[in-house]
């Protein structure tokens, strides 16, 4: 397909003075031609020899000015028009706004789409959720925002993509969704806040990472962590060679259980209306409806694996952790080389020398979510509450303000700087892809449990056929990436 860019909308912003004089000639001369057409369609102008005729057309002349000065006046109105039409008083034009879309409008996705409600440059103007409770409920939000009842809600994505309208959409789906859910969306033409984790497998890391670069569509994965000023700082310092040379970045998993994702027991399956069932497991293995299914955390949370914490394999928090080390060992365009189960941690190695620890325990009390870089001359750790740890305090000069928990505003605000500049956001679908298949390559040794070595150029598991059939899995029809 060939790559579409942003449309461009006409602005006022800037010269609204030269656009008000603009259209004040135009619709006066319009008035003019419609006012001679409307008296003399086909007639030539008046003999000056035809009295009466002379006087007929004096009169019209009279109604003609008449007709002109009360479009003199019609056209002072767009000066008293509201401040916001014209992106004044810090408001922004229709013309400047990111139309929006949400996708699974569930716990997660509530939190990020009222983060977007926030943003004065976004207009979210339609929902799509097969679960009719919760299309009702974002509805609500979005109309309670605008203070109209405007927002449109759809039970079936493909509907809200398929409006030209939209410019971007934010995907909070089940992860079995996540990767579908994006591709049909680039090919639409619109750029994309997806949560993560992002895919299920390597095969769809790949094609994602693949796809957003044909469309030349933005994509921002939702590792807002990437956003955040002390895991940004603690990145800088093992990126810049202030704690010597790296040679150990730590991740927190949480979680070193591979578990392959089963069925519930069957109970009735409710109306589509209600809640589609069909739908909701979209390209996933059919399975009979259980309502705990309808939890993220119980359905397919890290690529066929069971992602619930503690128990789902290392994509849960490994797609923030991890994805955080690869940003601090420079890899975000590679994945580890090794991956061996060792007890109650996994150990990774880069072509580079660096290992990757992911493991659960012995952290500092700093929070969810922490990592540690470890160099030949120091060491730094963080982690959700925003505090830092470093082995000097000389390493925390110039770390900045704190901000604890672990807020997606800042995330949010650069995926939609990069949907106006065209610009790759922090945590783009390149980025998403090659932290998303370390996290892949890590629970495939950790079901298997044995050393596994990858080859990212080729991306496959070496002489391996056991665990290269683990790499991807077949779609339920009718769906494809």
């Amino acid at each position: 397909m060939a790559a579409r860019g942003r449309r461009l909308k006409p602005k006022l912003r800037g010269a609204p003075a030269g656009f008000l004089r603009d259209a004040a000639a135009r619709l006066l001369l319009g008035l003019a031609a419609n006012h001679w057409n409307a008296h003399w369609p086909i007639m030539k102008p008046p003999s000056v020899s035809n009295p009466v005729a002379t006087c007929a057309a004096a009169q019209s002349r009279r109604a003609f000015l008449r007709t002109a000065a009360r479009a003199s006046v019609a056209l002072a109105l767009p000066q008293i028009l509201p401040a916001r039409v014209l992106g004044r008083e810090g408001a922004v034009p229709p013309s400047e706004r990111i139309v929006l879309g949400g996708i699974g409008i569930g716990g997660r996705g509530s939190y990020v789409l009222s983060v977007f409600l926030q943003e004065p440059d976004v207009q979210v103007v339609a929902i799509a959720d097969v679960q009719a409770a919760r299309r009702r409920a974002a509805k609500e939000r979005v109309d309670a925002r605008y203070g109209n009842r405007d927002c449109v809600t759809y039970r079936d994505l493909r509907e809200l993509l398929a409006r030209p309208d939209i410019d971007a959409v934010l995907i909070a789906t089940g992860p079995n969704w996540h990767a579908v859910a994006s591709t049909l969306a680039a090919h639409a033409g619109k750029d994309v806040y997806c949560e993560k984790p992002c895919t299920k497998n390597i095969v769809e890391s790949l094609a994602l990472a693949e796809t957003f670069r044909r469309t030349a569509r933005v994509f921002q994965a939702g590792t807002q962590r990437r956003s955040l000023p002390n895991f940004a700082f603690a990145v800088e310092l093992a990126r810049t060679g202030r704690l010597g040379k790296l040679h150990t970045v730590h991740a927190q998993p949480a979680g070193l259980k591979a578990l392959m994702s089963g069925w519930y027991p069957a109970e009735p399956e409710p109306p589509a209306e209600e809640v589609d069932w069909d739908l909701y497991l979209g390209p996933a293995a059919w399975r009979p409806f259980n309502r705990k299914l309808l939890n993220a955390f119980h359905f397919e949370k890290g690529g066929g694996f069971v992602g619930a914490l503690g128990g789902g394999g290392v994509l849960e928090w490994g797609s923030h952790c991890v994805d955080l080390c690869q940003w601090a060992a420079d890899a975000d365009h590679t994945a580890p080389v090794e991956y061996e189960p060792a007890g109650n941690r996994l150990l990774a190695r880069y072509a580079s020398g660096v290992k990757l620890v992911l493991r659960d325990d012995g952290w500092l009390p700093l929070g969810s979510c922490p990592v540690r870089f470890e160099g030949e001359t120091g060491w730094v750790e963080t982690a959700d509450n925003g505090d830092i740890e470093a082995s000097s305090p000389d390493l925390l000069v110039g770390r900045g303000a704190k901000i604890g928990g672990y807020p997606a505003d800042f995330h949010v605000r650069n995926f939609l700087d990069c949907v106006k500049t065209r610009a790759q956001p922090r945590a783009n679908a390149e980025v998403a892809c090659w932290s998303h298949i370390a996290c892949h390559a890590a629970n495939i040794a950790l079901l298997l449990d044995r050393k596994l070595r990858y080859d990212p150029v080729k991306n496959e598991f070496p002489g391996d056929e056991e665990a290269n059939r683990l790499r991807g899995e077949a779609l339920r029809e009718p769906w494809r990436i």
